[in-house]
């Protein structure tokens, strides 16, 4: 990968000696779903094993690890333990902001176009029950979602609901200049930041997000089936959408379980789905978070974006395939547009020579992570001139 300027000294070199990923497959589908690394598999199946053995578990492992976990999501974040509950989901996350954000039928929900649908049925829903407006920004023609969003949040916005960067071809939104504009008028900002937390710097100290959802199957490096859900402490009095044993106060002392409870754990932890203390996935969660936090998002990012602007560049110059500005795209993120729309088997045809890609929208994504190498470059190039020329 071609380095230049200051930029050399903090990219990674390929860590692919961490996972367990063939010499000849180039695996540039990130923003899919990552692979585990080594050791984050070896802590699962530690971990999955526990349950063969179950007289080994006691009652303080129902707790140490998901918190250890919450601590490190919540140092990649910017945040405070407090602040984060755990989350099946990034649907799961926006159901409990849903059920406790107020909104008038004369206000309007904002989202964006082609947006994720887990924050998107949400908000559908929402509007249905309460009678409020939902409106979806239009895609904007030169790439500037967050001029075009700017545009709809007004006086009648009540909530705004959109990610850090767009699924599709990794549009970037500013969410500094987002959350400042929702403040003025008074509108709640839910934030999914699957497609960014990991690979793209996210301070919510900065932002001052109301919610913020994160699946950890992608960037995170993570399981499936778990995530995290930032609340911002003004909403940590709120009602969590089902309630469960392990949130409420004393549940440490299982033998008093029996003398139920009124009052929540401290902080955002009464939004904790149940079961929260997963014993086969949170090993897997601890480990791959100490990894990002090892490498740093800094470095995972300038890493990610050499490598995507490198990837842009050359498809521009060898094919003419178009993709978002550099400016107005996430780093870590490319979606390459083709004149008259991506070929349908180009896909498949990738796949056969195990380059793996995705298409959704109108782009075939590109997502790349620390285990690419030149070489996968070259394999993606070879197919896309063996299909174009």
């Amino acid at each position: 990968m071609a380095n230049s300027g200051s930029s050399a000294g903090l990219a990674l070199a390929s860590q692919r000696h961490l996972f367990e990923i063939p010499d000849d497959v180039a695996f540039l589908n990130c923003a899919y779903i990552s692979p585990l690394p080594k050791v984050s598999l070896s802590a699962g199946d530690r971990g999955l094993r526990r349950k063969a053995q179950p007289w080994t578990i006691v009652a303080a492992d129902f707790f140490t690890s998901s918190e250890t976990v919450r601590k490190l999501f919540a140092d990649l974040i910017n945040a405070d333990a407090d602040d984060v509950a755990f989350a099946p989901a990034v649907s799961y996350g926006m159901a409990q902001a849903a059920h406790n954000i107020p909104i008038r039928r004369t206000q309007r929900i904002v989202t964006l176009s082609e947006q994720f649908p887990s924050n998107v049925y949400p908000w559908m829903d929402l509007a249905e029950r309460t009678g409020a407006a939902f409106v979806s920004v239009p895609r904007p023609g030169d790439d500037d979602w967050t001029s075009a969003l700017l545009s709809f949040i007004d006086g009648s916005t009540g909530i705004v609901a959109v990610p850090q960067c767009h699924w599709t071809d990794g549009g970037l939104i500013d969410l500094e200049a987002i959350a400042a504009a929702c403040r003025s008028v008074g509108a709640v900002l839910c934030v999914d930041a699957t497609q960014s937390v990991g690979a793209l710097p996210l301070d919510v100290k900065r932002i001052d997000p109301d919610f913020v959802a994160v699946a950890s199957y992608k960037w995170l490096l993570g399981p499936y089936s778990l995530g995290f859900l930032y609340i911002a402490p003004r909403w940590q009095r709120a009602r969590p959408i089902e309630h469960n044993w392990i949130a409420r106060e004393g549940s440490e002392d299982f033998a008093g379980l029996v003398n139920y409870s009124h009052d929540f754990q401290s902080g955002a932890r009464r939004f904790d789905v149940g079961e929260r203390s997963n014993f086969a996935l949170m090993p897997v969660a601890e480990a791959s978070l100490k990894l990002i936090l090892q490498w740093t998002v800094l470095r995972i990012s300038e890493t990610l974006r050499l490598r995507t602007g490198a990837i842009a560049e050359r498809a521009r110059g060898e094919f003419g395939i178009a993709s978002v500005p550099d400016q107005r795209r996430a780093g870590h993120y490319l979606g390459l547009r083709f004149s008259g729309g991506v070929p349908p088997d180009l896909p498949k045809r990738l796949a056969a020579a195990n380059v793996y890609v995705s298409v959704r929208g109108q782009a075939m994504r590109v997502t790349p992570h620390v285990w690419n190498t030149d070489d996968d470059v070259e394999k993606l190039f070879a197919v896309l001139k063996a299909e174009l020329s």
